[in-house]
């Protein structure tokens, strides 16, 4: 989904109702538009937002006028017809229908399930025996008595991760032997869980299926979940031409960090001045808690989970993207039930688990739905069905395609005809439902039918029986509109109108300036000695690399050399306040003293265009909006009732 949807939604969508009859507050173009959708978006905005000059309600009607102008500018461009727009919808509605198509009692079994088996992980391999979930009798045979022989065979002499190897067809098994290493309760399709979790350690799982075919498991351990981890770390990245010098200079640079750590140097401030992963160096080289497998390297999950102490350092070790130093910040045991029961709800949902869940509505809505269905078409449609079904050459016969009549009446005015059940026994003929003999094929179809005929009537009906149900949704189509709108209008244009962001950057220079730059050598040591002799080192020419092979001796890192091209205020060149080329003199910061080799001074200038692109093509999509609603309160006849709005606020103020 479209983040841009969801703010929307966010901003616009409440559930409040305002106890008032419906006016009409403005329309556009003839439309209407009324009094309670603006009071609602009004009162959930009101908790909000803290200026109080967003609660001003002219403001908010100016914002609202200009909102659904936008709106309209998306219809009458034709948006809402793209079928994009409508798979995004309907595949919003999916979702946020299954908040609705629950049960309780059966969802909070499903959850506490999920929660005992996520308090444990567990250790498994696999054998598979690719087979389609609408495969015929005979090859859905064919591979149970392959996944039957190769379990034989697994049990034997030959062994199970010989046997998956050479015979499993999931094409990972020739390299892992068919280990799918630790997981818990969610990493898996729910039938491969089911049987990890119920199959004791060492022993291997009877045959069975999931949509991918048949499997067997040999689970190879259990152990308690190691929860998730907060670490820092400080990274090296391996060199893109991977010469032999520059992996050398690499590993050197981290070899020298974890020496200066072992010398009581500050891991965060090293993390700061030297770690290559950009995004955590700034925060000291804090990562964002993880759990097993939620990572793309397990040397680097492994080093993180052996750590046992608070503050405690690993050594340096190498991962595929480079090579790092670890510190421990805080382990993260499993949460509670009650803790984790808003988020297992959400992903039981998603899961096949809600198929236990969709089966148990059903039954609801047959208790809730009255259903009439036609007994004696019923018994004409078993007349029609013959043993050919069981073959999957039925068709239907040219009698029946002539039938018009209603077969089913639900709740007094859903009609669905015959032809509907007809055509889904056809597509019943690949399904698992072979029963005979046909008449009790027909009754047995006739039930799913009318459970999944139900399960939509009731969904087709949600925006009638939860009025919240329905806000939601008008907000989020219009939500969807609006982005494409934005899209098409704005963004684009911004990225795409090269003369215009030309003439927009030239009026605004003044607002993409560099500060003062300057291009230096910035030396630190913790020693002011050793600083002072690197200063007299830089005053008398020698290069960066002699400093470093002078003062870097017997195992000591001593000296550490930052270089670039860096704004005034970066780190510690503020203390210098550098005017001119040449050596500075020496500051301490903390625990640190500097000196810097001045080898150019830039004055503030404006950035080049190319320098400042993404802001400037971001501010000139504002501009461009800023802009747009005046337009469109050209294009489109507005009339604001100025009397409804006047009694609007009149009830809204008390």
């Amino acid at each position: 989904m479209r983040n841009i949807a969801f703010i929307l939604i966010c901003f616009y969508s409440s559930f409040f109702l305002y106890a008032q009859e419906k006016e009409v507050l403005f329309t556009i173009d003839d439309q209407p538009f009324y009094t309670d959708e603006f009071v609602r978006v009004y009162n959930k905005n009101l908790d909000l937002v803290k200026d109080d000059s967003q609660k001003d309600l002219d403001k908010y009607l100016d914002l609202f006028l200009g909102y659904k102008l936008k709106v309209q500018k998306a219809n009458k461009l034709g948006l809402q017809n793209d079928s994009k727009y409508i798979n995004e919808l309907n595949s919003y509605r999916t979702q946020l229908a299954k908040n609705y198509l629950n049960d309780s009692k059966v969802t909070n079994g499903l959850i506490e399930e999920a929660y005992q088996r996520i308090k444990n992980e567990v250790r498994a391999s696999h054998i598979l025996v690719l087979v389609d979930e609408s495969a015929t009798p005979q090859d859905t045979l064919k591979a149970y008595n392959a996944i039957m022989n190769l379990k034989a065979r697994a049990e034997g002499s030959e062994g199970f991760d010989a046997i998956a190897a050479k015979y499993s067809e999931d094409p990972s098994a020739k390299e892992n032997k068919g280990d799918l290493g630790y997981f818990t309760a969610f990493k898996m399709v729910y039938p491969f869980e089911n049987a990890a979790f119920s199959t004791s350690v060492g022993s291997i799982s009877k045959p069975f299926r999931t949509r991918f075919g048949y499997h067997i498991i040999k689970v190879t351990d259990k152990r308690e979940n190691r929860g998730e981890v907060t670490v820092a770390h400080i990274m090296i990245l391996k060199p893109n031409n991977k010469t032999t010098a520059e992996e050398q200079k690499a590993k050197q640079t981290i070899t020298d960090i974890y020496q200066k750590i072992q010398q009581g140097e500050n891991f965060e401030t090293l993390a700061k001045q030297f770690s290559e992963d950009k995004s955590s160096a700034v925060n000291g080289g804090v990562l964002q808690r993880f759990g097993s497998g939620q990572l793309t390297s397990q040397e680097f999950e492994d080093v993180a989970f052996s750590l046992k102490d608070k503050n405690q350092i690993s050594t340096p070790f190498e991962s595929k993207f480079g090579w790092h130093i670890v510190k421990l910040i805080e382990k993260h045991p499993v949460q509670s039930l009650d803790e984790m029961r808003y988020d297992l709800e959400n992903k039981i949902r998603r899961d096949e688990r809600s198929l236990i869940i969709t089966n148990s509505l059903a039954k609801k809505a047959r208790a809730k739905y009255p259903i009439k269905v036609d007994d004696k078409m019923v018994s004409k449609i078993k007349s029609w069905i013959t043993d050919d079904f069981y073959t999957q050459s039925w068709s239907i016969p040219e009698k029946a395609n002539e039938v018009d009549e209603t077969l089913v009446t639900i709740n007094n005015d859903s009609k669905i005809a015959t032809k509907e059940f007809l055509n889904y026994l056809v597509s019943q003929q690949k399904g698992a439902v072979k029963v005979k003999p046909t008449s009790k094929l027909v009754d047995q179809l006739l039930e799913n039918w009318l459970d999944d005929k139900l399960i939509a009537y009731y969904d087709a009906n949600l925006e009638n029986e939860f009025p919240e149900f329905k806000y939601v949704m008008d907000e989020y189509r219009d939500g969807l509109l609006l982005f494409d709108l934005m899209e098409k209008e704005i963004w684009i244009k911004a990225k795409t109108d090269t003369v215009g962001l030309e003439g927009f950057y030239q009026n605004h220079k003044k607002d993409y300036m560099w500060k003062k730059r300057v291009d230096v050598d910035l030396l630190s040591s913790t020693d002011a000695k050793i600083i002072k002799k690197a200063q007299s080192y830089l005053k008398s020419g020698k290069s960066i690399e002699y400093i470093k092979e002078k003062l870097n001796k017997e195992g000591q890192v001593n000296i550490m050399v930052k270089s670039g091209v860096f704004e005034e205020d970066f780190d510690v060149l503020p203390e210098f306040k550098i005017e001119k080329k040449g050596v500075t003199p020496i500051v301490s910061k903390g625990e640190y003293y500097f000196t810097a080799l001045v080898k150019e001074v830039k004055s503030a200038e404006p950035k080049a265009l190319s320098e400042c692109k993404g802001k400037l093509i971001n501010d000139y999509q504002q501009y461009l909006e800023s802009n747009w609603v005046s337009e469109l309160k050209k294009e489109f006849n507005v009339k604001v009732d100025e009397t409804v709005f006047a009694k609007i606020k009149n009830q809204l103020k008390k």
